[in-house]
């Protein structure tokens, strides 16, 4: 039987059932925020709100997962027809599988065959899991290094990589992460030991508020780690998949990690699928240990379907041209605003002089119509992550939406 397209049949209905049962803490703190935003249709850039069918562009994306849209034709075809066909479901991670195999074989090519090794996960913080134990196995140490305000996810090792406080609340308590300030190559230096296994950093740490590095960081990193044998691990998970007008933001840099993390992104907003994707060297220890690391829902097979079509969509010839095309227009129009416009790509914060100044534009932009969240390591900061496939007049009508509500 079908079920209604909105379970309650008022917004005051469905807070009250989500208070309940989910979250009473979300919704006092979206009502004192004047947020009343119950999700009911999506489609393209757009979601609308369930009851009053206000329309919304979705410059949040959720971090990524609708790089492609909401409900994207062409990766809702691929779960469709995935779903139809008689030897395809979730799979069964003991055995051999063609679908992970071929997902594998194309992720390991958007390193250039540097990083031909894949494990797959169903969530990004997994996906960091994954980098991280496989740092500690493979180089016998025991120390993670990351920058204060990063966020990895919200796991437990995901978490302790994170910013304090998203480990804080639960008292979690781990020992051997230290956590320094980003684009300080000099605290890196001195963080960077005898003990330490890895260093992970989002290329460009969002959550933070889209600090772009200085031009000489990642290299900089990178040459630390290959001097004291700890392992060079880059958080691609919202960067990634062409959001900054390149497969991999690490491109930008002419880096070369070992370890790569994507995720979000890669399941089109249909299907929940990350990667961890490494070295010969790293990946070895796969092949010494083969069970040692397992997912029932790792690289599900329905999963490797759609995230091989956001692969076709994001390679196609043009896309990342396209990306660059539609930042920089989108550069141009909001600069006549009073806040510093930072950008790679459609990777794009907008900050202010004043301290929570974020907070108060999203607000500004969700009653105007344009859904974007603050950057929560740094409140001064409005993350902007439109679509990547705008057309020319969804860019005009975005540019516009978003000068009128923060003029």
């Amino acid at each position: 039987m079908d079920r209604p397209a909105t379970p309650f049949g008022s917004r005051a209905a469905t807070m009250q059932a989500f208070a309940d049962h989910v979250s009473r803490g979300k919704v006092e703190a979206f009502e004192a925020l004047g947020l009343d935003i119950v999700l009911g249709r999506r489609e393209g850039p757009f979601f609308w709100d369930a009851f009053d069918d206000r329309r919304f562009f979705n410059c949040h994306c959720n971090g990524g997962i609708f790089n492609l849209g909401h409900r994207n034709p062409a990766v809702l075809a691929a779960l469709r027809t995935a779903l139809d066909r008689d030897e395809i479901d979730v799979g069964n991670h003991h055995l051999v599988s063609g679908w992970k195999a071929e997902l594998a074989a194309r992720l390991a090519a958007t390193t250039g065959g540097r990083c031909p090794g894949v494990v797959l996960s169903p969530s990004g913080s997994e996906a960091v899991e994954v980098a991280l134990k496989t740092a500690y196995a493979v180089t016998k140490r025991t120390e993670v290094v990351s920058v204060h305000g990063a966020y990895h996810g919200h796991t437990a090792l995901a978490a302790m990589a994170a910013d304090a406080r998203y480990h804080e609340p639960f008292r979690l308590a781990l020992p051997g992460f230290v956590h320094v300030p980003h684009d300080d190559l000099g605290a890196m230096d001195g963080a960077i030991g005898d003990d330490t296994a890895a260093v992970i950093l989002e290329t460009i740490p969002a959550t933070l508020g889209m600090r772009v590095p200085s031009d000489d960081y990642l290299s900089g990193v990178q040459a630390l780690c290959r001097d004291r044998g700890a392992l060079f691990v880059l958080d691609e998970i919202q960067t990634g998949l062409g959001r900054s007008g390149r497969m991999w933001c690490y491109e930008h840099d002419e880096v070369e990690p070992d370890v790569v993390v994507t995720g979000k992104g890669l399941g089109g907003g249909v299907y929940p699928i990350a990667a961890t994707i490494m070295t010969p060297e790293v990946h070895r220890f796969y092949d010494d240990e083969p069970f040692v690391h397992v997912s029932s829902y790792g690289g599900s097979d329905l999963g490797c379907a759609v995230a091989m079509t956001v692969l076709d969509l994001v390679e196609a010839p043009g896309f990342f041209e396209r990306v660059e095309e539609v930042g920089l227009r989108l550069e141009k129009e909001l600069a006549v605003l009073p806040c510093e416009i930072r950008r790679r790509g459609l990777f794009m914060g907008l900050r202010w002089p004043d301290e929570d100044a974020g907070i108060l534009a999203a607000k500004a932009c969700i009653d105007g119509g344009v859904f974007a969240v603050f950057a929560n390591n740094d409140t001064s900061v409005m993350q902007f992550l439109p679509p990547l496939v705008l057309t020319d007049g969804e860019v005009e009508e975005l540019a516009d939406a978003v000068v009128r509500s923060l003029s």
